[in-house]
C-alpha cells in the first residue's frame, strides 16, 4: 500500500496539472483592450506627424519598456511593486496584509497588488470586491505564464488610466506635456507614476493641486509647477493618411516640409473668404512620394482641418473641376500627333465648334497667336482647337489608361460623353490626380500615382518625352511676384470661381495647390493666378533649390492651323469626334472635302470600300474607344475617336 502512495500523489499532481492548464486553455486571459490601440503615424525620418486614437476615441498607444526613460520604470517598480522581477503574479506577504484589512472593513481598503494583478483589472476591469480580486490573482498568475515581465510591464505602460479618456503613458505624456515618454524629466515622469493610482482625483487640468502634492510626496521635493491643461495632439496631415490597424505607420512626409505648408496656408487662409479653403501637396518627382500635404484649410500647424471650412474632409481627393488645368496635357497630345508644334500659329478668332463656341476668359480674341504663347496665356479657343484635332474620346481613354480617371458630368440619363467642353474643365478630378499628371510631364512623360507609404507603383506612359519636354519648356517662366525661378507652372479656374488651381514642377519636386469653398459655392473673384499661384510661389520657396535642366524642345512645327477650315479640306463627317456609338449594327463612317481615292481606317486597320465614295461601313467588334482615320489622295489626313456601347 505503502509503494502506491507515491504513484498516486503523481497522479494527482497530474491530473490538478492537467485541469489546470485544461482552464488556461479554455479561459484564457481577455486581449481584446490591449489589442484596440490608437495608430501613431512617423514622417520618413521617424519623427511623430499625427495620432489617431482608438475606436470609441480613447487615446490608447502602445508602449514598451524601451519606448520609456529607465529611470521611470525605477520610480514606477519603487512605488508600486519592488518585487516585480521576482515574484510569480503575486506577492503572497501583501495579499494576507491586504485580506486582512479588507476583511476587518468589509471593503476592499487595502491593494495588495502587484503590477500583473494591476494588468489583470486593466484588460478586464471589474468591480472592487473579494472575488474580483481572487480573479485578478489568478489572471495575474496566467499572464505571468504566459508572457515575459519586459512584455507584462509594456501591458501597464499601454493601459495605465490618467483620467478621461487618456490611457498609457505615452499618450499621457503627450497629453500632459507635449513630449515623448523617453524625454521626461524627474518631476513629470513621478506625475505619472502617480495618477494611475487615483486618476480621476488626480486629473492635472481639474485637480491640479491634489495632484501636486500626491507628486511631491512622492518626489520626497518640491517639483514646482504641474500642466493644468491638455496639451493638443499632433495631427499633422492626419486627414489624408489612411486608417490602419498597426500601431504605427512610417509614411513618406517630411515633418519640416509639413509644418512649413501648413503655415503658408494658414497665413494666406485669413486673406480668403468666409468659409474658403485651401488643399496642398508636395512630392518628389524621382521617386512620387508624398513630402507635405495640407487636405483642409491650413487653419495652423499641426491641425489641418476647421470644421467651418474643410469638415473633416480630405480636399486633395475631393472632385472639382480643373478649370484650364489640364490643357498641357491637350496640347501635349497634339503635338505628338504632328497636329501641331509650339511655334504653329493659329488664328485667335470667334469660331464655332458645331453647336459650341468658346470664350477666353476675358471674352476678348487675341488674333494670330503661337501655340506656345496660347498655352502660357491659358488662350481657349486654340485648346478647343487642339482637342478638336486629338478627340475629346481618346483624350479621356489616355489619361484613364495612364490611371488617372475622370469624372464625367451626370445628365438625367446616364453619364454626359466627353466632349469639347473637357479642354475648359467640363470634368471632374482631384488635386492628387493633376499633380501626378504635372509629375509624368516633368519625369518625360510617364504618370505614377503619387503616394504616402510603400509601396511604388509602374508608371504608364501618357505622352510621348519629346512632347512632354516641350511642354515643360513652354510652362517655364517667371512667377509674377518674383517668386524662385526654374518652375514650370499652370494655373486653372472653374466656371464661377467656385475652383482655383496652381501646378508646377521644377528639377526635383511637384507641387498643386487648391483654394475654394468646400461646398462648391463660388468664392467671388476668386482665379487660379490671384489665389492659387502666390500660394505655390511660396510653396517652392520652402523647398531646396532644384538644379533646373535644360529642357529638351520638340522639333518645331511651323505653318499655320486654320481656324476655318477650308471648304475643300478633308474632315470627317459622321461620326463627329467624342462620340458615343450604339454597336447594334454596321456604322456608316462617312468623310468630306479632299481628293479621293480616300482610305478609311479603325485603330490603323483598313476598312474594305469602294474608292470612288465618301463613305465606309464599319462593324465594331465590341465595345470601348477607337480611333478612325481617314486619308485622302493628297495625304491629308482627318481623325476622330469615338466610343462605342
Amino acid at each position: 500500500m505503502n509503494r502506491r502512495r507515491p504513484a498516486i500523489a503523481l497522479a494527482t499532481l497530474v491530473a490538478v496539472a492537467a485541469g489546470v492548464w485544461t482552464l488556461d486553455r479554455a479561459l484564457p486571459p481577455d486581449m481584446t483592450r490591449l489589442q484596440a490601440h490608437g495608430t501613431e503615424y512617423l514622417d520618413r525620418q521617424g519623427r511623430l506627424l499625427a495620432l489617431r486614437p482608438a475606436p470609441g476615441g480613447v487615446w490608447r498607444l502602445p508602449t514598451r519598456v524601451q519606448d520609456v526613460d529607465p529611470a521611470f520604470v525605477e520610480r514606477l517598480l519603487a512605488t508600486e511593486d519592488r518585487s516585480f522581477w521576482h515574484h510569480p503574479g503575486v506577492n503572497p506577504l501583501a495579499l494576507v496584509r491586504a485580506a486582512l484589512q479588507d476583511l476587518r472593513a468589509g471593503r476592499i481598503v487595502s491593494g495588495g497588488s502587484t503590477l500583473t494583478m494591476q494588468v489583470a483589472r486593466l484588460l478586464t476591469p471589474r468591480p472592487r470586491t473579494l472575488r474580483a480580486k481572487l480573479i485578478e490573482t489568478l489572471r495575474a498568475m496566467q499572464l505571468e505564464a504566459r508572457y515575459s515581465k519586459a512584455e507584462i510591464l509594456g501591458m501597464w505602460l499601454t493601459l495605465a488610466p490618467y483620467g478621461g479618456n487618456i490611457e498609457g503613458v505615452r499618450a499621457a505624456s503627450l497629453t500632459w506635456f507635449g513630449k515623448l515618454p523617453n524625454a521626461l524629466d524627474p518631476p513629470q515622469q513621478t506625475l505619472l507614476v502617480a495618477i494611475p493610482r487615483r486618476p480621476e482625483a488626480l486629473r492635472p487640468d481639474r485637480h491640479a493641486q491634489s495632484a501636486r502634492l500626491i507628486r511631491d510626496r512622492l518626489l520626497w521635493a518640491d517639483g514646482g509647477a504641474i500642466p493644468d491643461r491638455r496639451q493638443p495632439m499632433p495631427r499633422h496631415a492626419l486627414l489624408s493618411l489612411p486608417v490602419v490597424e498597426a500601431p504605427v505607420m512610417t509614411t513618406t512626409l517630411d515633418l519640416g516640409l509639413q509644418v512649413e505648408l501648413e503655415t503658408v496656408a494658414a497665413d494666406r487662409i485669413a486673406m480668403l473668404p468666409d468659409r474658403a479653403s485651401i488643399a496642398m501637396i508636395v512630392a518628389d518627382l524621382a521617386t512620387r512620394e508624398i513630402r507635405a500635404i495640407v487636405s483642409g484649410s491650413g487653419s495652423g500647424p499641426g491641425s489641418d482641418t476647421n470644421a467651418s471650412r474643410a469638415g473633416g474632409l480630405d480636399l486633395t481627393r475631393a472632385v472639382r473641376s480643373p478649370g484650364s488645368a489640364l490643357k498641357p496635357f491637350i496640347y501635349a497630345m497634339a503635338f505628338e500627333a504632328g497636329h501641331a508644334g509650339p511655334e504653329t500659329t493659329l488664328d485667335d478668332l470667334p469660331r464655332r465648334f458645331g453647336s459650341y463656341a468658346p470664350e477666353n476668359f476675358d471674352r476678348g480674341f487675341t488674333g494670330p497667336v503661337s501655340m506656345a504663347d496660347a498655352l502660357r496665356r491659358s488662350l481657349n479657343l486654340p485648346a478647343v482647337a487642339l482637342l478638336s484635332q486629338v478627340g475629346p474620346a481618346q483624350f479621356l481613354a489616355r489619361l484613364n489608361s495612364a490611371g488617372i480617371m475622370l469624372r464625367l458630368p451626370n445628365r438625367a440619363i446616364g453619364t454626359a460623353d466627353p466632349s469639347l467642353p473637357l479642354a475648359l474643365g467640363g470634368v471632374g478630378t482631384s488635386l492628387r490626380d493633376v499633380a501626378a499628371l504635372y509629375a509624368g510631364l516633368a519625369q518625360n512623360g510617364e504618370v505614377t500615382p503619387l503616394r504616402l507609404a510603400c509601396c511604388a507603383v509602374p508608371g504608364r506612359m501618357l505622352v510621348s518625352r519629346h512632347s512632354a519636354a516641350a511642354i515643360d519648356a513652354i510652362l517655364t517662366q517667371p512667377f509674377p511676384d518674383g517668386g524662385p525661378t526654374g518652375v514650370a507652372w499652370k494655373t486653372g479656374t472653374s466656371w464661377g470661381g467656385r475652383d482655383a488651381w496652381a501646378f508646377g514642377f521644377d528639377a526635383r519636386h511637384v507641387a498643386g495647390v487648391w483654394v475654394g469653398r468646400p461646398d462648391s459655392t463660388p468664392l467671388p473673384g476668386a482665379t487660379g493666378r490671384g489665389q492659387a499661384l502666390p500660394i505655390l510661389s511660396r510653396s517652392f520657396t520652402a523647398l531646396p533649390p532644384a538644379p533646373r535642366r535644360a529642357p529638351e524642345a520638340l522639333e518645331p512645327s511651323r505653318g499655320t492651323l486654320v481656324a476655318h477650315p477650308r471648304s475643300d479640306a478633308l474632315r470627317m463627317l459622321f461620326p463627329p469626334s467624342g462620340s458615343t456609338l450604339s454597336s447594334d449594327g454596321p456604322i456608316t463612317l462617312r468623310a468630306m472635302g479632299g481628293r479621293r481615292p480616300l482610305v478609311f481606317l479603325v485603330d490603323g486597320a483598313h476598312l474594305a470600300h469602294d474608292p470612288a465614295r465618301r463613305e465606309a461601313s464599319w462593324l465594331p467588334a465590341g465595345a470601348g474607344f477607337f480611333y478612325l482615320t481617314v486619308l485622302d489622295a493628297d495625304g491629308q489626313a482627318a481623325h476622330g475617336a469615338v466610343r462605342v456601347r
